[in-house]
Formats: structure tokens, C-alpha cells, sequence
């Protein structure tokens, strides 16, 4: 069983991993310590603060609130990517979730879909906050979705666990949401990508952008991404736009990308306008 590391060895496990840290407050001795096991620890759950502002968010999760004090996680990232540490200890980030996902956690394969809450999450992960509204909109800037990556690495490279161990809160409990925004199984990929690399040591990007998953266009996101897929449809004469492309995920992109489906000669049922990973991969976006 995994025992949970001492403040000394998170902090270094984090820098090792070129994670830029803020030691906030009384973050090694700030927990909920009396209120429920602490370990034994067996992966990183992922969340968003649904919140804007660095000062606010930290203050935030680490204070709590009237119905549910503080902390509320680990750690929070911010956009920028600095990581804010307020907790060494059990935190309230997680919750009641399915035993069934902390299994497949634990046996390090594929997530069921959440459908219980018979599990005491709060003892099992290490929790992170990331600063965003939650909204599809509030965009992830890069330095942040890096220190995601870099952070789900450091803790599993520390227990020598593969990124299967690193999950969305939505995938802890159907009662959430959270991360929204991005995919989780790309988060996954990114950190098994690192993971085979030396600790803070550079990763190759890829020659394209990845596939950020069906739900990060479901949500309607604002971002460059969808900008540079626009472009590269426009160049594959898949164009529906009046005007554009833009950042701002419409029904233009829905309709350019039906075109793009039925280029590839999928089937009907496959050319409803919501990316797949075949077609993405196909489209080859450029690195945004």
C-alpha cells in the first residue's frame, strides 16, 4: 500500500519535476486531520475552482467555506502555472465517489462510468485545483495544462505509477463536472509521455496538436485550437464558415467539420460534425 509522502518529499518530488512552487501559508501542518483516514494514497485527482484569480482561488481552497472547510485540495495551479501548496494531509477535494473507479484505479486500467458514491475519495488522492471558471469558455493556457502534466507526473514517477492513476473528478463521480475544458485521456497521454523521460527533463511536442477529446468541442470552448482546426479545414475546402475561423467553437465549425468526415468517406453515423480522434489525427492541426 502507498503511504502518503511527508511535505519534504512532495515538495521535492514537484520541483524534480520542474514544477514551479509556492509554499503557502501553513500548508505541512493544514489538513483535516481527525476527520477521516489519510492513505493509503493510490492516485491524483484533477479538479477546476470554478473561480477567477490566483489570490481569491488560493485563499479560497485553503480557508474553505461555511459548509465545507478547508483545504480543499493539495494544491492549486494556476493559469500561469505556478502550483500553490496548501495541504500535506487529508483534504476535502474529492468526496464520496465509486468504489469501482478507485479499482480500476488502483489496477491501473480503464475507468468505469461513475455510478456509486461508496467511497471515501478524500483518503485515497492527492487533489489539485486548477483556476478556471469551468464554463467551456475560460481557456487553458498552456503553462497551466504543463504544470497539470508535470505535477500528475511527479506523483505518479514518486509511487511508480503510469498515468493511469490520474483522473477528472467527473471521472470520480457523475455528480460533477470538473476538469471541463480539456480531455482527461489526453492529460493521461501527456503524462505518460514525460513519465518515459528523466524527471524535469524536456518532452518533445508533437508535430500536431493532439486530439483534445469530443468533450473539450462539446463544451463550446474559445480557443486557438479551434482556430487552427478551422484553418486546416478552410484548406481542405471543408469551409462553412460565412467569416473566420475563430476561436469561438459554433455551429460553422460543427457543419466544416461534417464537411471534413464526409471527405474521409466515413459512414453517415460517423459524420455527425463532432470530432473523432481518426479524423483529428487526419486533419494533422498544426501545433498551436
Amino acid at each position: 500500500m502507498a503511504t502518503p509522502m511527508t511535505p519534504d518529499k512532495l515538495l521535492a518530488a514537484l520541483r524534480a519535476e520542474g514544477v514551479r512552487v509556492v509554499e503557502y501559508g501553513s500548508w505541512r501542518t493544514h489538513d483535516r486531520a481527525g476527520h477521516g483516514a489519510w492513505g493509503p494514497i493510490n492516485g491524483v485527482m484533477i479538479h477546476h475552482t470554478v473561480s477567477s484569480g490566483t489570490e481569491s482561488s488560493v485563499a479560497l481552497c485553503y480557508e474553505g467555506y461555511a459548509d465545507l472547510p478547508g483545504p480543499l485540495c493539495h494544491g492549486v495551479i494556476a493559469k500561469d502555472g505556478t502550483v500553490y501548496l496548501i495541504s500535506a494531509g487529508r483534504a476535502n477535494h474529492a468526496g464520496r465517489g465509486d468504489s469501482d473507479v478507485l479499482a480500476a484505479v488502483v489496477a491501473e486500467r480503464s475507468l468505469p462510468a461513475p455510478s456509486s458514491m461508496n467511497a471515501d475519495g478524500n483518503a485515497r488522492f492527492y487533489g489539485f485545483e486548477c483556476v478556471n471558471l469551468g464554463n467551456g469558455a475560460d481557456p487553458w493556457p498552456s503553462e497551466q495544462l504543463d504544470a497539470i502534466e508535470r505535477v500528475g507526473a511527479a506523483i505518479c514517477r514518486a509511487y511508480g505509477w503510469s498515468a493511469a492513476s490520474v483522473i477528472g473528478h467527473k471521472e470520480w463521480t457523475d455528480t460533477k463536472i470538473d476538469p471541463r475544458g480539456f480531455s482527461m485521456q489526453t492529460m493521461r497521454e501527456r503524462i505518460d509521455r514525460r513519465l518515459a523521460t528523466k524527471p524535469g527533463k524536456p518532452v518533445a511536442a508533437p508535430e500536431h496538436e493532439p486530439f483534445p477529446g469530443v468533450e473539450f468541442f462539446k463544451s463550446y470552448p474559445r480557443s486557438p485550437i479551434v482556430t487552427a482546426m478551422g484553418r486546416r479545414l478552410v484548406e481542405e475546402g471543408c469551409s462553412a464558415y460565412g467569416s473566420g475561423p475563430g476561436p469561438q467553437w459554433t455551429a460553422a465549425d460543427v457543419a466544416s467539420f461534417r464537411k471534413w468526415q464526409n471527405k474521409l468517406g466515413d459512414s453517415p453515423a460517423y459524420c455527425d460534425g463532432w470530432p473523432g480522434r481518426k479524423q483529428w489525427d487526419a486533419l494533422k492541426v498544426p501545433k498551436v
